[in-house]
C-alpha cells in the first residue's frame, strides 16, 4: 500500500506541472480541514482530502468537508494513487 504522504506528493507535483499550486492546509483550531487547497492557473480553487486506498474520513473530517460544500466550495476526497491520477488527468485536459 502506498503511504498517504506519497499520494500527497504526487498531487502536489501534478498540480505544479499544470502551473498551479497545492498548498498544505493547516488551520489551528479547525481540526479536520482537507489536506490541500488546490489553486489552478485559471484561478479555480478546490479543496482536496487525500487518503490511502483503504483510508477513511473521520466524523470530524466529514463535518468540515460538508461545511465547505455548504459554502459552495468544490471538495474532493481522493483514495489512493488511481484517484489522484484521474483527478490530475481530468484537470490537465483544461490546460492542454
Amino acid at each position: 500500500m502506498v503511504l498517504e504522504s506519497k499520494i500527497e506528493q504526487k498531487l502536489v507535483k501534478g498540480i505544479k506541472a499544470m502551473g498551479g499550486r497545492a498548498y498544505k492546509w493547516v488551520s489551528p483550531g479547525n481540526t479536520g480541514v482537507p489536506d490541500r487547497i488546490v489553486i489552478f492557473p485559471d484561478g479555480k480553487v478546490e479543496f482536496v482530502e487525500l487518503k490511502t486506498d483503504t483510508g477513511r474520513t473521520t466524523p470530524l473530517q466529514k463535518a468540515q468537508l460538508r461545511r465547505l460544500v455548504q459554502l459552495n466550495c468544490t471538495v474532493h476526497v481522493l483514495y489512493g494513487e488511481q484517484d489522484v491520477n484521474e483527478y490530475l488527468d481530468m484537470h490537465a485536459m483544461r490546460f492542454d
